[in-house]
């Protein structure tokens, strides 16, 4: 695997998730997978880590623009974190490198990744529709979901999808984010969408990597291109045609999900 081509991955998809809050796992792992023949196993592993330093990087950058909506952050974590430890509790006990989860593992990968791409159909549908900022009472009306518990169920049936396949915390993140808070501006739910998913990819990475299942090694060439990617996404969030990125990539994650169910 030359250096760069990983380095130049790392770059592509740290600048698409800064730009639209679309996971790196539903870009990363067929990358790794397919482009540099990683098993899928080390694959998600890998990537769940990849994910949390290039989300934690954004998160920052965002954080420091005031667009992170933090009590919606803390409800979707409350379901999803727990959800994570529980999923990691059963990979290791049946075995996170055998035949048989390698086939659940790459079945469910392509499935998540049709649910991404069906998502962010609708993401670019809905896009157009939200306001781009709000201010005081209204933007505290617009955080407060129509009750706690519904984002902390999302954030369990997310939070198992990402520990078991690395896909899930963003285009699906994000049209769970639509459905649960319409009325919040697009900046912050894509800023939401990016910090909530670093706690909840940290604690699943580190699960992976107690199972044996991170190539240490590649991931620090993938961040090495993926932190200023997301730096440089997320300072040109306001700026990019957000409904064309969306409704392309839903295209190639579609195929990838595809080609996966099949193989």
């Amino acid at each position: 695997m030359p250096d760069f081509a990983i380095i130049f991955a790392g770059f592509a998809v740290g600048l698409i998730v800064g730009l639209t809050g679309v996971g790196g796992g539903s870009l990363m792992t067929p990358i790794l997978i397919f482009f540099f023949g990683v098993k899928p196993y080390l694959a998600v592993g890998t990537d769940l880590l990849f994910a949390a330093f290039t989300k934690l990087g954004g998160t920052v950058n965002l954080a420091r623009q005031h667009l992170v909506p933090w009590r919606v952050v803390g409800l979707l974590s409350a379901g999803s974190l727990p959800a994570a430890i529980a999923t990691l509790l059963v990979l290791r006990w049946v075995g996170p490198a055998s035949e048989a989860v390698q086939s659940v593992m790459t079945h469910t990968l392509g499935v998540a990744l049709l649910l991404t791409a069906a998502a962010m159909f609708y993401k670019a549908a809905r896009g157009s529709q939200l306001p781009r900022s709000l201010n005081g009472p209204d933007l505290a009306a617009a955080s407060q979901p129509r009750h706690w518990s519904l984002p902390v169920l999302f954030g369990l049936v997310i939070g198992t999808l990402v520990t078991l396949t690395s896909v899930g915390a963003g285009a699906i993140g994000v049209s769970a984010l639509l459905l649960l808070f319409p009325l919040l501006p697009l900046p912050r739910i894509v800023a939401a969408d990016i910090a909530y998913a670093v706690p909840l990819t940290l604690v699943a990475g580190l699960g992976h990597a107690s199972l044996g299942s991170v190539d240490w090694s590649l991931l620090g060439k993938l961040l090495i291109g993926s932190l200023p990617g997301i730096w440089l996404g997320t300072r040109l969030m306001h700026h990019t045609p957000e409904r064309l990125v969306r409704s392309l990539l839903s295209l190639l994650l579609a195929y990838a999900g595809t080609k996966l169910i099949t193989l």
